[in-house]
């Protein structure tokens, strides 16, 4: 019986934060270990050729509808982005840095920058609402700034996507139960099933 849930996440993904949002309670309930994998989205489509469906013209305009459906079935706040595709090579190492160098405030920091892209639709894009977002939540920028420069940190989140792409993630969010994936945040009832 498979007791964990490897997560692997981007945060300029909007379904990824609305899986994001679920997780935590579905292993708690299922007695489950969820594990945060921090990849490179733009990695992992440069990869395997994949491209964000927004970038599809009559599929754009759905997803978002579709996304608004899920978030009111989840009872999560949501916004569409208006400063959507964000960049998020510095956003990732940031993350992966907390995870690494200070795994007891990695979730605080991660719901930090989820909320501020996915509920309060702040540009992220921007260096200067980074560092007013990071500051705001608690978080020093310049030692934010540096944890993204660190080459470990570099290495870790380039290894990771790497890892990700061999395992068969063409996007976000992924998930896997064992050896067996499940990707999109409306597939958590397979991931429900098979944590048994």
């Amino acid at each position: 019986m498979n007791r964990s849930v490897e997560f692997f996440f981007d945060l300029g993904s909007p379904t990824t934060y609305l899986a994001y949002t679920q997780l935590p309670a579905l292993c708690a309930e299922t007695h489950s270990e969820l594990i945060y994998r921090p990849m490179l989205l733009g990695g992992v489509f440069k990869a395997t050729g994949n491209a964000s469906p927004v970038t599809v013209p009559a599929k754009g305009p759905y997803l978002f509808q579709d996304l608004n459906r899920f978030a009111k079935r989840y009872g999560v706040d949501f916004k569409l982005n208006p400063h959507f595709p964000i960049n998020t090579l510095l956003l990732m190492r940031a993350v992966t840095g907390m995870q690494l160098r200070h795994p007891g405030r990695f979730e605080t920091f991660t719901s930090c920058l989820f909320r501020a892209l996915w509920v309060n639709a702040r540009n992220l894009n921007d260096p200067a609402t980074v560092a007013a977002v990071l500051d705001e939540g608690g978080f020093d920028p310049a030692y934010v700034l540096a944890l993204t420069a660190d080459e470990q940190v570099k290495e870790t989140l380039r290894s990771t996507t790497e890892e990700a792409v061999r395992r068969g993630v063409f996007g976000a969010p992924s998930m896997f139960v064992g050896n067996e994936m499940f990707f999109g945040q409306d597939r958590l009832d397979f991931v429900r099933e098979a944590l048994g």
